[in-house]
């Protein structure tokens, strides 16, 4: 279903002390998976109309937004969606692969024979997206991984804050989905973590992780020149 203008309508009319939670997170669903490009253009009125809200929720949603770094607000140009800063993913990489070889770690220390279970469904539904070609699915169920292994470390909280360092780096990502091949690569790299996990051996498990996240540096330069318009290059 659409708007007059063309775009989505969504169902249901949030009520004014949600709107602004529920605008920033679908807006940044959108943001992240590049359903709205980089350089786009971004319409206050257009979302506020497609929520029927007024702005003033829209706009709160928007410097959140902002403030992560997911949109560019000029004052006598408009609101676009930033490009993908190339020069902070090492460092959001490097960030993202210690903790994760912690909580890899900690997981494999304290994983239960049905979280171990739970861990090889996620993959094997990753397996079914990649013969689906599904890549949606296929980051649905990437992320279910990483995450479920944080929280079975004991430590969720760990994830949120994954989330937080690793939103430009999921833009990037995404990009690589499409290399042939490439989710293939993904799922032999996390059956290599569940090989460790299920040996209970933490060491390699963590290695395992650490070398998994940190392939992504090795991807940077043939993602970027092979999409050049959707990255912010350095001065």
């Amino acid at each position: 279903m659409t708007s007059r203008r063309g775009g989505p309508r969504r169902v249901g009319r949030p009520r004014a002390a949600t709107a602004s939670a529920r605008i920033y997170q679908e807006l940044r669903a959108e943001l992240v998976s590049l359903q709205r490009r980089p350089g786009a253009a971004i319409s206050e009125a257009e979302i506020a109309l497609s929520y029927g809200v007024s702005r003033t929720p829209v706009r709160e949603a928007i410097l959140k937004l902002s403030d992560e770094g997911l949109l560019e607000i000029f004052p006598q140009s408009g609101i676009f969606v930033s490009r993908i800063p190339m020069a902070a993913l090492p460092e959001a990489i490097i960030v993202r692969r210690s903790l994760e070889e912690t909580t890899t770690r900690m997981a494999t220390e304290r994983a239960s024979p049905s979280q171990i279970l739970s861990l090889q469904a996620i993959l094997q539904a990753q397996r079914e997206a990649d013969a689906a070609d599904n890549r949606s699915a296929f980051h649905q169920a990437d992320e279910a991984f990483h995450a479920a292994i944080a929280e079975i470390a004991g430590y969720p909280g760990i994830w949120r804050l994954i989330l937080q360092v690793k939103v430009h780096v999921d833009r990037f990502r995404l990009l690589t989905l499409p290399v042939r091949g490439r989710m293939a690569e993904v799922i032999a790299e996390h059956e290599r973590v569940m090989v460790a996990i299920e040996a209970r051996d933490p060491v390699a498990a963590g290695a395992a992780m650490a070398k998994h996240i940190e392939r992504l540096l090795a991807d940077i330069s043939s993602t970027q020149s092979s999409n050049p318009e959707f990255f912010d290059q350095p001065n």
